[in-house]
Protein backbone atom coordinates (compact mmCIF):
# COMPACT_ATOMS: atom_id res chain seq x y z
CA UNK A 1 0.00 0.00 0.00
CA UNK A 2 1.56 3.42 -1.04
CA UNK A 3 2.27 5.19 1.78
CA UNK A 4 -0.05 8.70 2.25
CA UNK A 5 1.95 11.68 3.20
CA UNK A 6 0.10 15.02 4.80
CA UNK A 7 1.99 18.17 3.50
CA UNK A 8 1.24 21.20 5.90
CA UNK A 9 1.65 23.56 3.12
CA UNK A 10 -1.61 22.28 1.99
CA UNK A 11 -3.86 23.39 5.28
CA UNK A 12 -2.32 26.73 5.72
CA UNK A 13 -4.68 30.35 5.58
CA UNK A 14 -4.20 31.95 2.47
CA UNK A 15 -4.32 35.17 4.31
CA UNK A 16 -2.86 34.88 7.83
CA UNK A 17 -0.10 31.83 6.09
CA UNK A 18 -0.48 29.83 8.99
CA UNK A 19 -2.28 26.35 9.62
CA UNK A 20 -6.26 26.96 9.52
CA UNK A 21 -7.74 27.69 12.37
CA UNK A 22 -11.45 27.19 12.56
CA UNK A 23 -11.40 26.15 9.31
CA UNK A 24 -14.28 27.42 6.93
CA UNK A 25 -14.70 26.00 3.06
CA UNK A 26 -17.08 28.95 1.02
CA UNK A 27 -18.83 28.42 -1.62
CA UNK A 28 -16.06 28.02 -4.51
CA UNK A 29 -14.26 25.74 -2.51
CA UNK A 30 -11.31 27.56 -1.27
CA UNK A 31 -10.73 27.12 2.70
CA UNK A 32 -9.64 29.87 5.61
CA UNK A 33 -9.41 30.41 9.04
CA UNK A 34 -13.16 31.57 9.76
CA UNK A 35 -11.69 34.89 11.45
CA UNK A 36 -9.70 35.88 8.24
CA UNK A 37 -12.34 35.47 6.02
CA UNK A 38 -15.09 37.22 8.18
CA UNK A 39 -12.50 40.17 8.34
CA UNK A 40 -11.94 40.43 4.39
CA UNK A 41 -15.63 40.57 3.91
CA UNK A 42 -16.36 43.13 6.99
CA UNK A 43 -14.38 44.97 4.46
CA UNK A 44 -16.46 44.12 1.53
CA UNK A 45 -19.82 45.13 3.69
CA UNK A 46 -20.18 48.18 1.73
CA UNK A 47 -19.96 47.18 -1.31
CA UNK A 48 -22.72 44.27 -0.40
CA UNK A 49 -20.65 42.17 -2.68
CA UNK A 50 -17.71 39.56 -1.02
CA UNK A 51 -15.43 38.04 -2.84
CA UNK A 52 -12.84 35.01 -2.28
CA UNK A 53 -9.39 36.15 -2.03
CA UNK A 54 -7.83 33.65 -4.03
CA UNK A 55 -10.14 33.00 -6.94
CA UNK A 56 -11.53 36.35 -6.85
CA UNK A 57 -15.23 34.84 -7.18
CA UNK A 58 -18.13 37.23 -5.89
CA UNK A 59 -20.72 35.84 -3.91
CA UNK A 60 -24.01 38.02 -2.96
CA UNK A 61 -25.69 38.16 -0.39
CA UNK A 62 -22.70 37.23 1.68
CA UNK A 63 -22.56 33.15 2.34
CA UNK A 64 -23.37 32.10 5.78
CA UNK A 65 -20.00 30.43 7.16
CA UNK A 66 -19.97 26.84 8.51
CA UNK A 67 -17.22 25.09 10.35
CA UNK A 68 -15.35 22.35 7.72
CA UNK A 69 -15.01 19.12 10.76
CA UNK A 70 -13.16 17.08 8.37
CA UNK A 71 -10.68 19.94 7.63
CA UNK A 72 -10.47 20.32 11.33
CA UNK A 73 -10.13 16.98 12.54
CA UNK A 74 -7.12 17.16 9.73
CA UNK A 75 -5.31 20.34 11.05
CA UNK A 76 -5.38 18.45 14.34
CA UNK A 77 -3.76 15.44 13.33
CA UNK A 78 -1.36 17.49 11.20
CA UNK A 79 -0.67 19.65 14.85
CA UNK A 80 -0.44 16.26 16.52
CA UNK A 81 2.52 15.15 13.94
CA UNK A 82 4.39 18.37 14.16
CA UNK A 83 4.69 18.23 18.03
CA UNK A 84 5.56 14.40 17.82
CA UNK A 85 8.54 15.21 15.02
CA UNK A 86 9.72 18.68 17.25
CA UNK A 87 10.46 19.28 20.76
CA UNK A 88 11.86 22.07 22.83
CA UNK A 89 15.24 23.31 22.86
CA UNK A 90 17.41 22.17 25.59
CA UNK A 91 20.39 23.64 27.34
CA UNK A 92 23.17 22.53 24.58
CA UNK A 93 20.99 21.99 21.92
CA UNK A 94 21.30 23.55 18.45
CA UNK A 95 18.17 25.66 18.71
CA UNK A 96 15.72 26.04 15.08
CA UNK A 97 16.70 29.57 13.61
CA UNK A 98 13.35 29.55 12.12
CA UNK A 99 11.16 29.02 14.99
CA UNK A 100 9.54 32.13 15.97
CA UNK A 101 8.92 32.43 19.57
CA UNK A 102 8.95 29.09 21.19
CA UNK A 103 12.72 27.22 19.99
CA UNK A 104 12.35 23.65 18.92
CA UNK A 105 15.54 21.70 18.56
CA UNK A 106 17.25 22.23 15.34
CA UNK A 107 18.17 18.27 13.46
CA UNK A 108 19.92 19.72 10.56
CA UNK A 109 22.12 22.91 9.36
CA UNK A 110 22.40 24.09 5.97
CA UNK A 111 25.69 25.65 5.14
CA UNK A 112 24.27 27.57 2.07
CA UNK A 113 21.47 29.06 3.83
CA UNK A 114 23.60 29.34 6.93
CA UNK A 115 20.58 28.47 9.14
CA UNK A 116 19.72 25.49 11.42
CA UNK A 117 16.43 24.09 11.05
CA UNK A 118 13.57 21.75 13.24
CA UNK A 119 12.26 18.97 11.45
CA UNK A 120 8.80 20.84 10.46
CA UNK A 121 11.18 23.68 9.25
CA UNK A 122 13.76 21.51 7.29
CA UNK A 123 10.75 19.55 5.68
CA UNK A 124 9.84 23.16 4.25
CA UNK A 125 13.81 23.81 3.59
CA UNK A 126 13.78 20.43 1.28
CA UNK A 127 10.43 21.26 -0.27
CA UNK A 128 12.02 24.85 -1.64
CA UNK A 129 14.78 23.92 -2.77
CA UNK A 130 13.57 20.46 -4.50
CA UNK A 131 15.97 21.21 -7.45
CA UNK A 132 18.67 22.82 -6.10
CA UNK A 133 20.40 20.49 -3.43
CA UNK A 134 22.02 22.51 -0.66
CA UNK A 135 25.06 21.08 1.30
CA UNK A 136 22.80 20.08 4.78
CA UNK A 137 24.77 18.33 7.97
CA UNK A 138 23.57 17.48 11.24
CA UNK A 139 22.57 20.29 13.36
CA UNK A 140 25.65 22.28 14.40
CA UNK A 141 26.20 25.12 17.19
CA UNK A 142 29.84 26.08 14.84
CA UNK A 143 28.03 26.42 12.12
CA UNK A 144 29.74 30.27 11.20
CA UNK A 145 32.90 28.59 11.97
CA UNK A 146 32.34 26.38 8.91
CA UNK A 147 31.66 29.96 6.85
CA UNK A 148 34.50 31.99 5.54
CA UNK A 149 34.26 34.88 7.02
CA UNK A 150 35.45 36.92 3.93
CA UNK A 151 33.29 35.27 1.55
CA UNK A 152 30.07 33.97 3.04
CA UNK A 153 30.56 30.36 1.60
CA UNK A 154 31.06 26.73 2.95
CA UNK A 155 34.90 25.63 3.38
CA UNK A 156 35.00 23.40 1.20
CA UNK A 157 38.73 23.86 0.14
CA UNK A 158 42.15 23.19 2.13
CA UNK A 159 44.88 25.56 1.41
CA UNK A 160 47.82 22.95 1.91
CA UNK A 161 50.16 26.27 1.39
CA UNK A 162 48.48 28.35 4.40
CA UNK A 163 47.12 25.33 6.17
CA UNK A 164 43.88 26.53 6.66
CA UNK A 165 40.10 25.66 5.24
CA UNK A 166 39.03 28.13 2.43
CA UNK A 167 35.90 28.60 0.45
CA UNK A 168 35.99 28.01 -3.78
CA UNK A 169 36.39 32.03 -4.01
CA UNK A 170 39.50 32.26 -2.01
CA UNK A 171 41.62 30.25 -4.42
CA UNK A 172 40.89 32.75 -6.95
CA UNK A 173 41.62 35.83 -4.85
CA UNK A 174 43.69 35.30 -1.48
CA UNK A 175 44.93 31.96 -2.14
CA UNK A 176 45.44 32.42 -5.83
CA UNK A 177 48.59 29.74 -7.15
CA UNK A 178 48.24 28.38 -3.78
CA UNK A 179 48.67 24.27 -3.18
CA UNK A 180 44.90 24.08 -2.20
CA UNK A 181 42.21 20.71 -2.28
CA UNK A 182 38.81 19.98 -1.41
CA UNK A 183 38.13 19.73 2.43
CA UNK A 184 37.03 16.36 1.84
CA UNK A 185 40.33 15.20 0.18
CA UNK A 186 42.49 16.41 3.37
CA UNK A 187 40.33 15.01 5.48
CA UNK A 188 40.76 11.85 4.10
CA UNK A 189 44.19 12.25 4.30
CA UNK A 190 43.96 13.31 7.58
CA UNK A 191 42.36 10.54 8.83
CA UNK A 192 44.07 8.03 6.77
CA UNK A 193 47.47 9.74 8.53
CA UNK A 194 45.92 9.63 12.09
CA UNK A 195 45.32 5.68 11.76
CA UNK A 196 48.87 4.97 10.47
CA UNK A 197 49.86 6.92 14.01
CA UNK A 198 47.42 4.96 15.96
CA UNK A 199 48.80 1.98 14.45
CA UNK A 200 52.11 3.24 14.97
CA UNK A 201 51.55 3.93 18.67
CA UNK A 202 49.58 0.13 19.21
CA UNK A 203 52.62 -1.64 17.91
CA UNK A 204 55.37 0.45 20.79
CA UNK A 205 52.56 -0.44 23.30
CA UNK A 206 52.46 -4.02 22.53
CA UNK A 207 56.24 -4.14 22.23
CA UNK A 208 56.69 -2.26 25.71
CA UNK A 209 54.29 -4.55 27.42
CA UNK A 210 56.22 -7.52 25.66
CA UNK A 211 59.11 -5.99 27.14
CA UNK A 212 57.97 -5.78 30.24
CA UNK A 213 56.38 -9.33 30.56
CA UNK A 214 59.85 -10.24 29.89
CA UNK A 215 61.77 -8.46 32.64
CA UNK A 216 59.31 -9.76 34.65
CA UNK A 217 59.87 -13.36 33.99
CA UNK A 218 63.89 -12.72 33.82
CA UNK A 219 63.30 -11.12 37.98
CA UNK A 220 61.14 -14.03 38.63
CA UNK A 221 63.62 -16.42 37.28
CA UNK A 222 66.27 -14.82 39.40
CA UNK A 223 64.44 -15.19 42.52
CA UNK A 224 64.23 -18.56 42.20
CA UNK A 225 67.92 -19.20 41.29
CA UNK A 226 68.80 -17.24 44.41
CA UNK A 227 66.64 -19.35 46.38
Amino acid sequence: MAEFRISQDEFMCPVCLDLLKDPVTIQCGHSYCKSCIEGSWDQEDQKKVYSCPQCRQTFSPRPALAGNTVLAELVNKLKKTKLAADCDAGAGDVQCDVCTGRKYKAVKSCLMCQESYCQTHFDHHQEIHLRKTHKVIEATGRLQEMICQIHEKHLEMYCITDQQCICELCTKYEHKNHNTVSAAAQRTEKQKQLKETQKTLQQRIQQREKDLQQLRETVESHKVSLE
